[in-house]
């Protein structure tokens, strides 16, 4: 059970908890000719409302009275980080997945296949990333990364071609920003939950998880797949595939983020800035005569 007594952090700037890379790409992004002005015209011709209208039609909204607990999760989360609390919906849909949308009005929908994948501390990991998308303003551009490709072909309609051939460059770049905004998002979900063994189980079940496999799922393996993973970065044709593999993701994969937020952990700065210290992942699963040890 998700406990009221973790640590809050009043007056949280997004600029002490998110990733470098994250900065820089959106830095990167601003920088773009033309892109504000493609924003502004997007919000004018209504894209937010559309979605806030359709999600209000389609799902069934969390409150007190409805899913109770699931908003208990969103008040406690939006008081650890300092953040003013959004809308929060569910909606029909196996496959497991989280987003927030609306940048005056934001609103974060989970489907039902997340609920059925993970237990109560990992939904409450989850809820804290969707909220780091608001607490850094992600949701504006997060909304224009979704729905690139839909919004140049409009502007190419428009310009005979022009703009959806000269738009690629910012669609490649859009995506490269969302990948690295979810490192970000995913900071604020360590905040959220203080409890990096949380995050991982989170990441191990989103990369290949299923209910009511996740007590047989090895964590020992999976730190190890991470490792692996770093290792192959070394090559430069590992590199390339690696590009090719990404490149129109809005997500990075699963073991990325994971050692990413380890590395955050293992650099000293979670703590610094949490005062929480976290033992080695998965310490108490892994230690020999533990339950997790002899897993098949």
């Amino acid at each position: 059970m998700v406990k009221q007594s973790l640590r809050t952090f009043p007056g949280l700037e997004p600029g002490a908890f998110q990733h470098p890379w994250d900065c820089k790409a959106t830095h990167n992004l601003r920088a773009l000719p033309g892109f504000e002005r493609l924003c502004t015209w997007v919000m004018e011709y209504g894209f937010e409302r559309a979605y806030y209208l359709n999600n209000t039609a389609e799902n069934v909204q969390i409150t007190p009275g409805q899913f109770p607990k699931i908003h208990r999760h969103l008040e406690w989360a939006c008081q650890i980080i300092d953040v003013e609390r959004p809308e929060i919906y569910m909606t029909v849909d196996p496959f497991p997945n989280s987003f927030t949308y609306g940048q005056t009005h934001p609103f974060i929908t989970l489907t039902s296949g997340l609920l059925d994948l993970l237990d109560e501390r990992e939904l409450f990991f989850v809820i804290g990333h969707e909220l780091g998308h608001i607490k850094c303003r992600h949701v504006l551009y997060t909304m224009m990364a979704h729905n690139i490709s839909a919004i140049l072909t409009a502007v190419g309609q428009a310009t005979l071609g022009l703009g959806r051939l000269l738009g690629t460059g910012l669609e490649l770049t859009l995506f490269d920003w969302s990948r690295k905004a979810e490192l970000s998002a995913d900071r604020a979900g360590l905040l959220c939950v203080q409890d990096r063994d949380i995050a991982m189980s989170t990441f191990m079940k989103m990369a290949g998880g299923a209910r009511g496999l996740g007590n047989r799922m090895n964590p020992e393996a999976f730190i190890q797949q991470i490792r692996t993973y770093e290792d192959a970065e070394d090559s430069t044709l590992n590199k390339a595939y690696k590009l090719l593999l990404t490149a129109y993701r809005s997500h990075p994969f699963p073991i990325m983020r994971a050692k990413h937020l380890d590395e955050w952990v293992e650099s000293g700065e979670f703590e610094a800035l949490s005062g929480i210290k976290q033992q080695p992942p998965f310490a108490a699963l892994t230690a020999p005569g533990s339950e997790a040890s002899g897993r098949p």
